[in-house]
């Protein structure tokens, strides 16, 4: 394939839109390819392949499926005398074989003529982003954004930006984040605008910012997280210039909103390879700031003094964690956060129960408790929703709950109060617990999980008998008022309390049999 190389505008022609392949473009529109995890799979393989030509070839490929209505956008900007161009994480994608769904593009048109020509072009455009450039438009549906190109500038207070238009696209791509982020596609011709040898970092799989690292993160600290979410969603090294700013700015991060950082914690934590991104967060300092649980987890042994250190273990749960991740119909559909997150949280009480004991040993008992506490206010701090900390909470408080059960046999009523307690977080408690045995005995490691397979069997056999994910007693509260011949008030809460207990210590009864119960505790009282 013939390269095309200018001085100001280095460009890879990777292939050229005609007539013909536009009536491909519309056949195959509705013929993506592969699934969205099997396009994950195929990009970490061909990032840090080394081979240019591979990657040109994979955008070829996924260029062609790009809707109709974007090389028609293109010429509609085009024919106007406007330069129109994809740009950021869809062109990187692209390369990767996954052909793009999100259409961030950008132009040297100012807002008001980019709104005029989405009008010609689509069904509604909408405004809020003006004040930055970017107008909105849909077609059928189609989405798309264009934004002016931009010149930004930082106060160094403040992560809000003093927003310029400029002139020029290779001007635009220098504010970007990453080289690999720092190209462009031009519509409707298809032509590749790399000016900072983006495409060569894809194939050597190394992280660079196309000025300094320190002023691309003195402008935007989040850039700081943004490399460790890159290093685990792309499997990519950081350049040794990348990782010394983010050392040395990490302290900027404060300045950034919880929610933003929050929100790129999220997609590196729900990343193929987050350990990557994690122990790059914890070298860089970055985690003292973002997640300083983690990092207080380092050089601090186990209660059996084994060499791996809790910080090691917890990353080892993790990875058990993602691989006990059902498939899409399953329980638990991976990429799971909720249980990828407990994985990362289970022990970070560790460090505030340890206590050296007379004979040598090391305890940490109620880690649980307190690692549960702990795990509440980082998530209120990181503006995580109710919901997602109250099942990480619940399953970082729970997770110490099997042990033992191999040591003695447990009774029906313990099995109930064991999925009871679990509640709708059953299936992520089975998988944490699981995960967390990360012995090398393997003697010890086979009974850990056959006394597991046992409880689960257990619970199976129970359920089926007793429906006992809905386990609540066996009268509910108007039959409690009128055999008590109560008003609504504590005593009745009281006596469906007592009703939950014989439930769960003897399993259904019978009505007749729980009104004598509930009468012969009411008498007592």
């Amino acid at each position: 394939m013939p390269l095309l190389y200018d001085v100001a505008r280095p460009i890879y022609r990777i292939g050229r839109i005609h007539g013909t392949l536009i009536g491909m473009l519309k056949e195959q529109e509705t013929n993506k390819r592969a699934t969205k995890a099997s396009q994950n799979a195929n990009a970490l393989d061909a990032v840090g392949c080394g081979d240019l030509e591979l990657l040109r070839s994979n955008a070829q490929k996924a260029l062609t499926e790009l809707p109709s209505q974007i090389i028609e956008l293109g010429h509609v900007f085009h024919e106007a005398g406007f330069e129109l161009a994809l740009v950021g994480g869809p062109v990187r994608d692209a390369f990767l074989a996954v052909t793009p769904h999100d259409f961030d593009l950008t132009t040297n048109a100012r807002p008001d003529d980019t709104e005029r020509l989405l009008g010609i072009w689509g069904d509604k455009t909408w405004d809020v982003g003006k004040a930055f450039g970017t107008i909105g438009a849909r077609k059928g549906d189609l989405q798309v954004e264009v934004t002016t190109y931009r010149t930004e500038a930082y106060d160094p207070n403040s992560r809000k930006p003093q927003v310029e238009y400029g002139d020029t696209l290779e001007g635009d791509l220098t504010r970007r984040d990453f080289t690999v982020n720092a190209c462009a596609i031009t519509l409707p011709d298809l032509e590749l605008v790399d000016p900072h040898g983006g495409l060569q970092d894809l194939a050597d799989a190394v992280l660079r910012t196309p000025v300094t690292a320190t002023q691309s993160f003195d402008d935007d600290p989040l850039r700081i997280m943004r490399a460790a979410r890159f290093s685990a969603q792309l499997g990519i090294d950081v350049s040794e210039d990348v990782m010394k700013a983010m050392e040395q700015q990490a302290p900027r991060l404060e300045i950034v909103s919880a929610e933003r950082i929050r929100s790129e914690f999220e997609r590196l934590l729900t990343s193929p390879k987050p350990r990557r991104g994690l122990e790059l967060m914890v070298h860089t300092t970055v985690a003292d700031i973002v997640l300083p649980e983690l990092s207080n987890l380092q050089d601090l042994k186990d209660e059996h003094n084994r060499h791996k250190d809790v910080y090691e273990h917890t990353l080892t749960v993790l990875e058990h964690a993602i691989a006990l991740e059902s498939g899409p119909d399953g329980p638990v559909p991976g990429p799971d956060f909720i249980l990828r997150f407990a994985a990362i949280m289970h022990d970070i009480g560790k460090p505030a129960t340890r206590r050296f004991e007379p004979d040598g040993t090391v305890t940490f008992h109620h880690h649980e408790i307190v690692g549960a506490k702990m795990t509440k206010k980082r998530m209120v701090a990181l503006r995580f929703d109710k919901a997602t900390t109250k099942a990480v909470v619940e399953l970082v408080r729970l997770h110490q709950r099997f042990h033992g059960y191999g040591e003695q046999q447990w009774t029906d009523s313990a099995v109930r109060r064991y999925v009871t307690d679990a509640g709708p977080y059953l299936e992520y408690l089975h998988r944490l617990t699981r995960a967390d045995c990360t012995t090398r005995n393997k003697r010890k490691s086979a009974y850990l999980q056959a006394a597991y397979d046992d409880l689960e069997n257990r619970i199976h056999e129970l359920q089926k008998q007793e429906e006992l994910d809905a386990v609540r007693p066996d009268l509910d509260g108007g039959e409690i008022m009128r055999l008590l011949s109560l008003k609504p008030g504590p005593q009745v809460g009281k006596a469906y309390k007592y009703l939950l207990e014989l439930r769960m210590e003897r399993g259904p009864l019978s009505k007749a049999e729980a009104e004598h119960e509930l009468l012969k505790w009411w008498e007592s009282q």
